[in-house]
């Protein structure tokens, strides 16, 4: 299996997702864009593609030019390709504007240990159905997609009371997360050391927060990787 990376910072990898696709004998391909990595031209190569999170925002893309073809290589691999696709955080706000949506400011951000409750229409989805109507996920984002309500392709598979579009699914085969399910033990702290990230954290939940945050993710450590391999299982089914 060819799997496709886009990333954004290197320490925003699929974190436990990608140790269960190397134990898998997964070949990635990581396209490292803020270092100036360009993206492959011929995606047909490619059975998947996995989009992950960064401290920059959709709409910068005079600051990180490389944002505009980004844009179009989403588009391309999953509205007129019709491939598989998982968005982390950023990755989930790439595939909303990719499919005619919107990115919008959270009132408030959403960092910390938070519930996502799943809609009905998890019970008929492949890679979400055995999950329980609620979990705890680990969030970090200060923007969320908007937009997608007049899209009949589009379905919301899980909200929180902040953010509409936590969970979202494209057709069959092309999903946006907004939260984190694929973190590792190390990923708060290592997150914690970039500088936008740090300061959001501290401005939703006062200074010295990261240790707190730190210690309630490990907490809940064991259940987040499980759904991950819950998650990545089904997703293989899509290839």
């Amino acid at each position: 299996m060819e799997v496709l990376v886009l990333q954004h910072i290197k320490i925003e990898d699929p974190g436990y997702i990608k140790d269960l696709m190397l134990n898998d004998g997964v070949n990635l391909t990581t396209i490292e864009l803020d270092e100036g990595e360009k993206i492959p031209d011929d995606l047909n190569k490619f059975d998947a593609m996995f989009c992950m999170g960064g401290p920059m925002d959709t709409w910068m893309e005079d600051q990180y030019p490389w944002l505009i073809d980004e844009k179009k290589v989403i588009k391309e691999f999953v509205v007129n390709l019709k491939k598989p696709y998982l968005g982390f955080c950023l990755g989930c706000q790439l595939l909303g504007e990719a499919i005619g949506g919107k990115v919008i400011k959270s009132k408030p951000s959403e960092i910390g240990m938070m519930d996502v409750n799943f809609s009905d229409e998890k019970k008929r989805d492949m890679l979400f159905s055995s999950f329980p109507n609620k979990i705890k996920s680990l969030q970090w984002h200060s923007y969320e997609v908007s937009g997608l309500e007049t899209n009949e392709d589009v379905k919301v598979l899980a909200s929180s009371p902040i953010t509409k579009y936590q969970i979202f699914k494209y057709q069959k085969h092309a999903y946006g997360i907004q939260f984190h399910i694929e973190v590792k033990d190390t990923t708060v702290n290592e997150w914690g050391c970039v500088p936008e990230y740090k300061s959001a954290l501290e401005k939703q939940l006062g200074e010295g927060a990261l240790e707190k945050f730190d210690h309630e993710a490990k907490s809940n450590m064991s259940q987040m990787n499980n759904y991950s391999k819950i998650l990545y299982l089904n997703f293989k089914r899509l290839i």
